[in-house]
């Protein structure tokens, strides 16, 4: 079950489940969100996907006017945007060329291996802990709150400060914490981790301030486990032209680390079990338009898509001006 979350033309919010044939939405009745009806669950003690099928009605809207007029909302997304946090893991998936080639480099000639290849080879040797275990943390990010979230169709801001705008095509786990400050898991949608790389590339310390951007995930939340092999595409459209293109992998077959492992050293910190809180956690990828020597420009479309999620997610990226205010003293 996929669900989706929109506005009507009269600027009303409603929940519903997308059809297999990705032409229909099936209105979802008596609520609003994606987030009350997850902890109406969460209270009842029932299943998501099994309360949703209680309130299916007979109700169905065309989806692909929906996205064409941009009403598409993220999939779950939070009353107060302060209570909705953005964060992801790094260097998680495996098949990275670049990895693999730095790591080889770096071995024949005798240099010490970066870090980011040192954490890479821990995923590697300890991400997968059998059960009952916890296995090595892995590298860790945060990338902002609910205000960070661009929905689905809408564009990526490219801000003047910036040196690339890039996407990063990934599986986004999502979560909501329960009074009693438990962790509880929705589903997972398509995700674009939007970073800037060659803000990164210039030195690893900033890699926080590459993250500061905006991102998106949708347009569908997939409910029930992660397939472990997820096979996806992503491809860079540029009006009329496909610039750049390829296959991307993602599930615990194609990852360094356990699903669980992640989920275990991110929902740690008590700071992370807020009651009440959303938390969408980026996991990575191994895919990247900036490693195949790609530079985005404003007016290009990222266009993400995974067997099993759905329509895909697009995200045109503009550039826009953002005022800085002068720091004042009081």
């Amino acid at each position: 079950m996929r669900l989706v979350q929109f506005l009507t033309s009269e600027g009303e919010r409603r929940v519903a489940v997308a059809e297999e044939d990705g032409l229909r939405l099936r209105i979802v009745a008596r609520v609003q969100s994606v987030y009350d009806l997850a902890r109406e669950a969460i209270d009842a003690g029932s299943g998501l996907a099994a309360l949703v099928e209680s309130r299916l009605t007979e109700e169905f809207i065309d989806y692909g006017i929906v996205r064409d007029e941009g009403r598409v909302l993220p999939p779950v997304d939070h009353p107060d945007p302060a209570r909705w946090l953005i964060t992801g893991t790094g260097l998680t998936h495996l098949g990275s060329a670049s990895a693999r080639d730095a790591m080889h480099a770096a071995a024949e000639s005798g240099e010490p291996k970066s870090d980011s290849m040192r954490i890479f080879e821990w995923g590697l040797e300890g991400g997968k802990p059998p059960p009952g275990e916890v296995g090595v943390q892995p590298e860790w990010f945060y990338k902002g709150d609910g205000r960070c979230v661009i929905a689905p169709e809408q564009a990526f801001p490219l801000p003047e400060f910036a040196l690339d705008g890039g996407e990063e095509s990934e599986i986004v786990g999502i979560y909501v914490i329960a009074d009693d400050g438990a962790p509880w898991r929705l589903g997972f949608a398509i995700g674009n981790e939007f970073s800037d790389h060659v803000m990164e590339r210039q030195n690893y310390l900033y890699l926080a301030h590459s993250k500061l951007r905006a991102c998106a995930y949708g347009p569908e939340l997939l409910l029930g486990e992660l397939p472990r092999d997820v096979q996806g595409h992503v491809r860079l459209c540029r009006g009329n032209e496909v610039v750049w293109e390829a296959p991307f992998a993602s599930g615990e077959e194609n990852m360094s680390h356990a699903l669980s492992n992640l989920e275990h050293h991110h929902f740690k910190y008590p700071n992370f079990r807020r009651p009440g809180d959303l938390h969408c956690h980026f996991f990575g990828t191994a895919t990247l338009s900036y490693s195949a020597d790609v530079t985005t420009c404003p007016g290009d479309v990222f266009e993400i898509s995974a067997e099993g999620f759905g329509a895909a997610l697009r995200n045109p990226m503009e550039q826009m001006e953002i005022h800085v205010p002068e720091v004042k003293a009081l």
